[in-house]
């Protein structure tokens, strides 16, 4: 499970993501068609950027390793203005 830590203005909150919710996830993010929607939108915003398509064969192999591997810190930010993001497998 993957565990989202945030700390907002002194607020704390944890969020877990289910694996199965990933998996999920990186369904839509390697559809074809939201891949259209998205660089549609990024296009009527006048940037030059283009979100470039992912293959589900390519994701799949890293969502599976990466429940191998509990306990690993992936982001661990603190801003300034005191907000900060910890996420951890």
């Amino acid at each position: 499970m993957l565990k989202v830590k945030l700390k907002v203005e002194g607020k704390r909150f944890s969020i877990p993501v289910p694996y199965t919710v990933l998996n999920l996830a990186s369904l839509i993010v390697t559809s074809k068609r939201i891949n259209r929607i998205i660089n549609k939108a990024i296009e009527k915003n006048g940037s030059k950027f283009i979100m470039p398509a992912i293959e589900r064969k390519d994701l799949k192999p890293f969502l599976q390793e990466i429940s191998k591997h509990k306990g690993v810190i992936l982001v661990d930010t603190k801003l300034k203005d005191g907000t900060e993001v910890v996420v951890k497998i």
